[in-house]
């Protein structure tokens, strides 16, 4: 706006000069100015015609750490080039999408890919596609936008936890058994041969095709209990800073639980101590994963309720022979109580600790280098906090609950393993 008032006043300026004192070269310059300022408004106009745009984003959503692929094309579909287009999508995803400056042939037509990082959870925004172009002195200029906006949804890293196993309440069917059922279940473990008294419908077809003699299922009764899943994130016990936090920790590890348990065929429910409390019936199956990872990626550390309270509150919606996994930076021992409650009424119990005292440690060493990574932290810890882990891992070990204790820089699936 700016440099068209001072192109307007030099205008104003050379038109008065030139039929004031009709010196010839004045009428020159006035000559060339209409002819670059009209040449420029034409080529702006016509920069934006017979242009066809758009762009196709691979996924709506994804893991932190996966990477979003989007694929721009633009197509001149006119005689005249189009020497000077850009092209971006405004997005409140972290870091952006790069936009791209490109010239266009008559008839022509460019591609491009970009490949951007998801590094941070949460539901994101991506704009329609915004195209603008203008002349090379900057006196005017065109844009528009192409498509529609889509929402992306980045769910929490999922780190693998392969030797880990949840415990199982003490129940029938809770876990595999030797003998094999005379019952019809889903889970159909293996074949033997006919037996007389053996029912037409438990022949397995193929596999009497290849033995040459008929042959019968047998099934196992069901190997796994319900997982109930009560992730803490209350604000006042949080430590540490951006995605080593003890928040990000406690989310990817109760995403961890969830996706190892629903690949056991467990049955996952879940509860979350936000500023309004979350309730997740259990369910299992790839829809009920969704619905975890998604309200898992929306979830924010601003809880006032401490976990005494959600355990309270949730022990109506745990059944006998469940298991349930608490995990929690809490140190405050109260709520161990709720827990030997639960192991009384057949409701196996695994807490999963995260170490606040190390996320802080880890966030003023990383502060200190200047950079925003992390790496197992020893160093001293007060005597305050010393007295109230102590105290929490007495109450642990005198109601006999299993725990583990998650630090920054070591992989989660070592932690459980342990």
């Amino acid at each position: 706006m700016i440099r068209r008032l001072q192109a307007l006043a030099v205008a104003t300026i050379l038109v008065v000069a030139a039929f004031s004192t009709g010196l010839p070269f004045l009428f020159y310059l006035l000559y060339l100015s209409i002819l670059v300022v009209g040449g420029s408004y034409v080529m702006v106009r016509l920069g934006l015609s017979d242009l066809e745009a758009g762009y196709a984003v691979s996924q709506l959503h994804g893991h932190v750490g996966d990477r979003l692929r989007v694929t721009y094309t633009l197509r001149n579909s006119s005689r005249i080039p189009k020497p000077w287009l850009e092209a971006h999508n405004p997005t409140t995803m972290p870091g952006g999408l790069p936009g791209r400056a490109i010239g266009l042939g008559s008839r022509s037509e460019r591609s491009w890919l970009i490949r951007a990082p998801l590094t941070r959870r949460g539901h994101f925004r991506i704009e329609p596609l915004h195209i603008r172009t203008g002349d090379p002195f900057g006196f005017f200029e065109a844009a528009a936008t192409v498509g529609q906006g889509v929402s992306v949804v980045v769910y929490p890293r999922l780190e693998p936890i392969p030797m880990w196993r949840l415990p199982s309440a003490n129940l029938e069917g809770s876990h595999a058994l030797p003998e094999r059922t005379l019952q019809t279940t889903p889970l159909a473990m293996t074949v033997r041969p006919y037996a007389p008294g053996d029912s037409m419908n438990r022949i397995h077809w193929r596999s009497t095709a290849r033995h040459g003699e008929i042959q019968v299922k047998e099934f196992d009764l069901e190997q796994t209990a319900d997982a109930w899943i009560i992730l803490d994130l209350e604000r006042g016990i949080q430590a540490g800073r951006g995605d080593e936090s003890t928040t990000e920790a406690a989310i990817r590890a109760a995403a961890a639980v969830a996706d190892k348990a629903l690949g056991e065929n467990r049955a996952v429910g879940m509860t979350i101590n936000a500023a309004r409390t979350a309730y997740l019936p259990a369910d299992r199956g790839g829809r009920q994963h969704q619905k975890i990872m998604q309200l898992l990626a929306a979830v924010e550390a601003d809880s006032s309720t401490p976990l005494v309270e959600t355990l309270v509150g949730s022990v109506g919606r745990l059944r006998r022979g469940m298991t349930a996994v608490i995990i929690t930076a809490s140190l405050e021992p109260a709520w161990v109580r709720p827990l030997a409650a639960l192991r009384a009424r057949g409701v196996a119990c695994v807490v999963i600790s995260l170490d606040a005292a190390a996320y802080d440690r880890a966030a003023a060493v990383a502060s200190a280098d200047g950079h925003g990574g992390s790496r197992p932290v020893d160093g001293p810890v007060s005597d305050a906090e010393a007295k109230r882990a102590r105290a929490l891992h007495h109450a642990l070990a005198e109601y006999e609950l299993k725990s583990f204790t998650v630090t920054p820089g070591k992989p989660l699936g070592e932690i459980l393993a342990g």
